[in-house]
């Protein structure tokens, strides 16, 4: 190989390792402190969480998400709370 394509090969190598690497945190700090799904799933479960997914019409998503925006309340709340009152009605 020649001297040019070894140095190629090499910036290649560099330019891989760096686009897997991890972003750091920010001043000193984790910024934005994700918990891992691990420990998300440990909180969830000790909170009675169960996940439940379900399709809806987009119409639909978007009343409960403008919903939760104006009582300023998660998705997840403002869902369980519809489903309880849907409940209670029958």
């Amino acid at each position: 190989m020649k001297r040019a394509d070894l140095a190629k090969h090499e910036g290649k190598k560099i330019d891989t390792d760096m686009s897997r690497a991890v972003t750091p945190g920010r001043f000193g700090k984790e910024a934005a402190a994700v918990p891992d799904r691990r420990e998300q799933r440990k909180r969830d479960q000790e909170l009675g969480l169960v996940p439940f997914a379900v399709k809806l019409n987009g119409e639909l998503v978007r009343k409960l998400h403008s919903r939760a925006q104006e009582r300023g309340a998660g998705l997840n709340e403002v869902v369980g709370e519809l489903l309880e009152i849907g409940l209670k009605s029958k």
